[in-house]
């Protein structure tokens, strides 16, 4: 394709898009919030009669925010958007403190969540055997199961895949399996290759009589799939979903969007990972360098986790009760017992418990010898940031493998504004020079990892709805680590003259943005 074909290619899609009824629902989003500035600046006019009120409304807006549940960076800037700008920062922080939205959904997953509460209840073997491995891991599964509801399983079979390809296969073959039903829930779908043969297989089960449920981020509709791509899939005999999907009105549950990868088949083979359903992820379409994945299978006790959260997320615009007990397993034969402890969580922005940072902590804090860490971001809170430089400093080696070439500009300029002080505090920095990072995985001391979806920034931490699998004695732990040793080795160290030596421009603009880091 010549240079005056591509173009020409690029401004179709332009035009498609802005025509479209994405482009029409992003015009109606900006119109409102110019109308919403417009009125903020048009009550400034009068400043001089509603000062008293605006100030009493500021001191009351702030002494709610410092009393406030929540991470303090996220008050913090909020507190900096009220006092640099009173009347547009208290308009805000009211409008999105009132969003009904948020509260009609966080109502519902409680609702899911309850339904789902006798499908999982903890096994006492199980706990008093990891009692007697380890007591550190008997309190984050204590934590897990009685606050939250994930119990910890033994009899699963651990599978990790150091690429998305590799799942990709293994994942189109135990979908050729399925019998009941299939339950596959993602942040990103995208036409193309990997997109184009799942949905084969998943037609043709529908059509034998499986159950197909499939759902996927709201987010997809931008720029990726029609508007009512449901409503085709639908035609298949598929059950499809959105998400929270966008709509034409200012709504801060926009804002929290489904960054799951589920699949489930039949209650006894799951996957998850950062692998979405897309031909990058897979490296058949080249984006930002090769694209480096990880995702985990699991076959036994612990897909029954997954099948449960899957349905907790289905279940929020339901209007009755789901047959949860169909898709119930029996505990799974043949399996070895010493296979370890497998924990499947999940984490949601309405619970105010932040569950993957408090696994991240939990493998930072109770590590001997080793941390490694995979993420694509590095957008830490005050929290996260002392906790890694601390566990270095105590003399446990802390790697963080980061991409090379990363996909969001801005996210990256944030990220290198922690190098220095990382790095200062005994912290490895290494990026990926062939291309992009998108794996989320710890893995310690040679026995404890976590594979999933959650990266190191606050959209992940705090804003997402995000799942992952804690993994514990498990032979596949090793395999975990032989890979973080293989991706380093095609990884570029980062030093502190390298940090140093960045331009004035791109220092001040990732000082800027990290101090909005908490609502990028």
């Amino acid at each position: 394709m010549n240079r005056t074909e591509r173009t020409s290619t690029a401004k179709k899609g332009f035009f498609r898009i802005v025509f479209s009824r994405t482009g029409i629902i992003l015009l109606l989003l900006l119109i409102q919030l110019i109308l919403v500035m417009s009125y903020v600046y048009y009550l400034q006019e009068y400043m001089h009669y509603i000062y008293g009120a605006i100030m009493i409304l500021e001191v009351i807006v702030l002494i709610y925010l410092i009393n406030a549940e929540g991470n303090p960076a996220f008050k913090m800037t909020w507190m900096l958007c009220v006092l640099a700008f009173p009347i547009i920062g208290v308009v805000f922080y009211i409008f999105v403190k009132m969003q009904f939205g948020t509260r009609y959904m966080k109502k519902r997953l409680d609702t899911t969540k309850i339904e789902t509460d006798q499908y999982m209840q903890q096994d006492p073997d199980v706990v008093a055997a990891i009692w007697a491995s380890k007591s550190a891991n008997a309190n984050l599964s204590h934590y897990l199961s009685n606050q939250l509801g994930f119990p910890t399983y033994r009899n699963t079979e651990v599978r990790y895949f150091p690429l998305g390809e590799y799942k990709f296969r293994a994942m189109m073959e135990e979908l050729k399996k399925a019998e009941k039903y299939i339950f596959m829930e993602y942040f990103i779908v995208e036409k193309g290759y990997m997109w184009g043969n799942i949905l084969r297989v998943l037609r043709q089960k529908a059509a034998e009589g499986v159950e197909v449920r499939f759902m996927y981020d709201g987010m997809c509709a931008i720029s990726m799939l029609p508007y009512n791509y449901p409503d085709q899939i639908r035609r298949y005999g598929i059950k499809c979903k959105m998400v929270n999907p966008v709509k034409p009105f200012l709504s801060t549950t926009q804002n929290n969007r489904d960054h799951r990868k589920i699949c489930v088949i039949d209650g006894k083979v799951g996957f998850t990972g950062g692998v979405n359903l897309g031909d990058e992820y897979i490296n058949r379409k080249v984006r930002f360098g090769h694209w480096k994945d990880t995702a985990v299978m699991l076959k036994g006790d612990a897909v029954q986790s997954l099948t449960m959260i899957f349905l907790q997320m289905w279940n929020v615009d339901e209007k009755k009760p789901d047959a949860y007990h169909r898709y119930l397993t029996k505990p799974a034969n043949g399996l070895k017992r010493e296979l370890g402890y497998v924990i499947p969580y999940a984490d949601s922005p309405f619970d105010n418990e932040n569950v993957g940072e408090e696994v991240y902590f939990h493998i930072l804090n109770h590590a001997k010898k080793y941390v490694h860490i995979m993420t694509p971001y590095l957008i830490l809170d005050n929290e996260m940031l002392t906790t890694l430089k601390r566990v270095a400093k105590s003399g446990i080696e802390v790697i963080i493998i980061m991409p090379h070439i990363p996909d969001k500009w801005y996210a990256f300029a944030v990220a290198k504004t922690y190098y220095e002080e990382l790095i200062k505090g005994g912290v490895q920095i290494y990026e990926y020079t062939p291309g992009f990072v998108h794996a989320k995985v710890f893995v310690s001391d040679d026995d404890t990892a976590s594979v999933g979806t959650i990266n190191l920034d606050y959209r992940s931490l705090y804003l997402h709805f995000e799942c992952g699998t804690f993994i514990y004695n498990n032979s596949e732990i090793d395999k975990i680590e032989r890979d973080f040793q293989h991706t380093l080795e095609k990884c570029h160290k980062v030093t502190l003259i390298e940090v140093r030596k960045r331009t004035l421009l791109t220092k001040i603009v990732g000082q800027v943005l990290r101090m909005i880091a908490p609502l990028m």
